[in-house]
């Protein structure tokens, strides 16, 4: 126990930094803008694991926290495709879920977007194509976005949202 505790005294605070940490208010404040004059309300995401690991999961799940503050840029996760704006999908499109994730994105209202999180779902990852494994999301549906990484960083899954969301095909809109 003594061992431990002077162990993190030594350690000190780990946090992640960046351009989120150093200006809080007016990082939410540009975010919420560009939404709002974008969609015009919140975007709503609908998350779809197609046979991932977890690890993007968990990078996906602290974007809730209140660090990053989603729900006050205007950001919020969604139950249904049928209420979605965006699909976050991330792993390697598994054989079993082609035809859900295709159902999925045919629930989705127009404008339909998608981001493909991590390395397997931008390319299929350690996993690639196989019997079991169709391999990346874009060779099963259309993507507007890929994020890199095993796992990518929130920060990186936040600025693809925000860069799908940005995209020349919704600008128009």
């Amino acid at each position: 126990m003594i061992s431990t505790l002077s162990r993190m005294i030594r350690t000190g605070i780990l946090t992640e930094t960046g351009e989120l940490a150093s200006e809080p208010h007016a990082a939410t404040r540009n975010v919420q803008r560009k939404i709002r004059r974008i969609f015009g309300r919140a975007i709503c995401i609908r998350h779809v694991d197609a046979g991932s690991c977890n690890g993007c999961e968990l990078e996906i799940q602290a974007l809730n926290n209140p660090y990053y503050n989603l729900e006050g840029m205007g950001i919020k996760f969604v139950a249904s495709p049928r209420h979605a704006d965006l699909l976050l999908v991330t792993g390697p499109v598994s054989v079993n879920m082609e035809g859900a994730l295709k159902r999925t994105l045919d629930a989705v209202p127009e404008p339909k977007l998608v981001v493909a999180v991590g390395d397997c779902g931008a390319c299929g990852g350690i996993f690639g194509r196989s019997y079991a494994s169709r391999g990346a999301v874009s060779e099963v549906i259309p993507v507007h976005c890929t994020v890199s990484g095993c796992p990518p960083s929130p920060t990186a899954i936040l600025e693809a949202v925000l860069q799908a969301v940005s995209s020349a095909d919704f600008r128009e809109r």
